[in-house]
């Protein structure tokens, strides 16, 4: 079974958090607490979301977390892109793998169908699609 890692769903978690409230700045904290999510844990993972342009920090005593953009512009695939380490659902869909049955593979296009699904699935969902439901 696929599985998304719980630093991909503590992101996803934390990006829905601040589309609820586009027009605010809400503390790190402040999600950690909300979310349920470790806080150092957190941390992380948003310095990963701004490093890719998804959110922006403003410093100071009202300081906290914001999104760049409308909910409705950024993806959930956008969001997992980012956060997970292992890009392709298995290995020999890695473009660095030399995998020795290459040649008499049976599996490898069923593979790239349900990757290419997979993406085109979480392509077409976006942050204020998730905050509608």
């Amino acid at each position: 079974m696929l599985r998304i890692s719980t630093k991909s769903q503590y992101g996803l978690r934390a990006m829905v958090y601040l589309a609820c409230s586009p027009d605010k700045i809400s503390p790190l904290k402040l999600i950690s607490k909300k979310e349920r999510i470790p806080f150092d844990y957190l941390e992380k993972i948003i310095l990963e979301l701004e490093k890719a342009g998804l959110i922006k920090s403003k410093k100071g005593s009202r300081g906290g977390y914001f999104l760049t953009k409308n909910p409705k512009k950024i993806k959930v695939y956008q969001i997992i892109r980012t956060l997970e380490k292992e890009k392709n659902l298995v290995k020999c869909l890695s473009k660095n793998y030399r995998c020795p049955l290459v040649k008499k593979c049976l599996t490898k296009d069923f593979w790239q169908k349900i990757q290419r699904s997979l993406e085109k699935t979480l392509n077409s969902i976006t942050l204020a699609d998730l905050v509608k439901k």
